[in-house]
């Protein structure tokens, strides 16, 4: 599909709505110039690919991730998503890690902010590891009546760089109705 008609679906798709059973659900407005990828996985409610900065080998992915009450606390995760990190220099990722707090539509979010060498597993429970150099992490947890939401954006430095503004705005977008 040419990025022409990637972009008209993406501007019918820009306020998207994930509903929560009969009741309330989360909506958040994604960026225009931010592609909408069909989630391969039911725990993924969302998933955008950002495209990559010039010179950058690979575009930055965006997975909006709902496992109702099961989803565990936002410090595990924010654990969790820091150890996916290794530091060049040998530091824990801890030790270069940031975290803010905010609200928005009275829902608690917590941000973190990592960098460095991308040394997830490939899939859960997985012996196999990424090993991306120079890569940035940015997840945040967004807590709701229903269960936490979390997004977890990763990508090249640069890339993740030039698209930070927009996750902020991203985040600051959410409502529950």
């Amino acid at each position: 599909m040419s990025r022409t008609k990637h972009l008209t679906l993406v501007t019918l798709l820009a306020t998207m709505s994930v509903a929560l059973g009969a009741q309330r659900s989360l909506h958040f407005d994604a960026p225009i110039d931010w592609v909408r990828v069909n989630p391969n996985s039911a725990i993924r409610v969302a998933q955008f690919g950002l495209p990559r900065a010039e010179g950058d080998s690979e575009d930055a992915e965006l997975v909006v991730y709902y496992f109702g009450t099961d989803g565990g606390t936002v410090a595990a995760n924010i654990e969790r998503w820091t150890d996916q990190m290794v530091q060049p220099d040998g530091r824990s990722s801890a030790d270069v890690a940031t975290t803010t707090s905010f609200e928005v539509s009275d829902l608690p979010v917590t941000v973190l902010d990592v960098p460095g060498i991308f040394a997830a597993e490939v899939q859960p429970g997985s012996s196999m590891h990424y090993f991306k150099r120079g890569f940035h992490l940015k997840a945040a947890v967004v807590e709701t009546p229903k269960g936490p939401y979390f997004f977890k954006l990763t990508g090249p430095a640069r890339t993740v760089a030039i698209w930070n503004s927009k996750f902020t705005n991203f985040l600051e977008s959410i409502t529950f109705e």
